[in-house]
């Protein structure tokens, strides 16, 4: 196939199709990369198959209050995807029979669905091992009508799992905007004031970095001594556990990497960082995720590529666990992403 140009796609890189094409016919100047299909063959990995599901993380619409820069689900205000109530139910009957142990909830912002608060009422009642709802922190203060979610968030004993690209406010604002560090930490204090993150709490508050350039996170327990320190220290703010995911090359970041000339010299770090390791625990293998209109994906990752789960059951309405147990998950370039180093994946690091 004929290599296309590495050159600042802009609007066009909106399109999961355009983004796929950049990964796999990208020309690079010191020549092709090694697909990551290769590398599975080469170690008798492929192809790459689930193992048990675990964790049904549910996409719940677009709408965000931020338009962060590392945004791989190209978030914000002006988006309108929303699941609709009779897909959230859909999600719910699945629930009910599936045997995951951990719900997760992301958007977006989750919390900008009208029917959120339904949904976790309704879900809590099912109950599960791990509820997760993935909050940016700053909708928390956008407007009155999100004042007090903390307060519901621990009624109904969500695991809070909250962005913090680092502990500055320089660096957090650059990659999320202006005003959001700020908004960001009294929002955390909120968050301590009922409970969450504190020693000796059963109510789970955990941090997510991402790195604010083109390399690899850091060590995740080294950083989050470091955020531990430096947030105590300087506001007194508590959290439990860090989470450090590395930044995928699709959407706003692939943009980015092209823009700045990085997305090659990324790319070959991603592969020469990769690790076999890793793919005993990677996300796509005990996880399912659904988009907002209810159809089926590996990871959260592919959702945003277009990449719709190879099975004939493509939509939550007709799930079976079983058929989809034997489907053989979907790859592309991405993938070294979440290969590379200690792993990544939306639980943090994974060996």
């Amino acid at each position: 196939m004929q290599k296309i140009s590495l050159k600042r796609q802009n609007k066009e890189l909106a399109k999961p199709k355009k983004q796929l094409e950049v990964l796999a016919n990208g020309a690079f100047k010191n020549g092709d990369l090694p697909t990551f299909k290769s590398q599975l063959e080469k170690r008798h990995q492929f192809p790459l198959k689930p193992s048990k599901l675990e964790i049904l993380q549910i996409n719940v619409g677009y709408m965000c209050n931020q338009v962060c820069a590392h945004c791989h689900v190209d978030a914000g205000p002006d988006r309108k995807e929303i699941m609709t109530e009779k897909t959230l139910q859909q999600c719910l009957d699945v629930l009910k029979i599936s045997g995951v142990h951990t719900l997760d909830l992301t958007g977006g912002a989750p919390e900008m669905n009208p029917h959120f608060r339904w949904f976790v009422e309704e879900a809590s009642k099912i109950g599960v091992q791990d509820f997760i709802v993935r909050s940016n922190l700053t909708i928390l203060m956008a407007h009155k009508k999100y004042e007090d979610l903390p307060a519901f968030f621990k009624t109904h004993n969500i695991h809070v799992v909250s962005s913090m690209p680092h502990w500055t406010q320089g660096k957090t604002d650059k990659q999320r905007g202006e005003g959001v560090f700020n908004r960001s930490i009294e929002a955390l204090k909120r968050l301590n004031n009922v409970g969450y993150g504190l020693s000796g709490s059963k109510l789970k508050l955990d941090l997510v970095y991402n790195p604010s350039g083109a390399f690899l996170p850091g060590d995740q327990k080294s950083m989050e001594l470091d955020f531990k320190k430096a947030l105590y220290n300087d506001f007194g703010i508590e959290f439990n556990n860090l989470l450090a995911l590395t930044n995928l090359p699709i959407s706003r970041f692939l943009d980015y990497l092209i823009a700045s000339e990085n997305y090659e010299d990324y790319m070959y770090n991603l592969v020469a960082a990769y690790n076999p390791k890793t793919l005993d625990n990677i996300m796509c293998k005990n996880t399912l995720s659904v988009s907002w209109d209810g159809y089926l994906y590996d990871c959260d990752f592919n959702q945003m590529l277009g990449l719709k789960i190879k099975n004939p059951i493509s939509h939550i309405r007709d799930f079976n666990t079983k058929d989809l147990m034997e489907r053989q998950i979907q790859i592309s370039q991405h993938c070294y992403g979440c290969t590379a180093g200690a792993g990544s994946s939306c639980q943090g690091t994974v060996v």
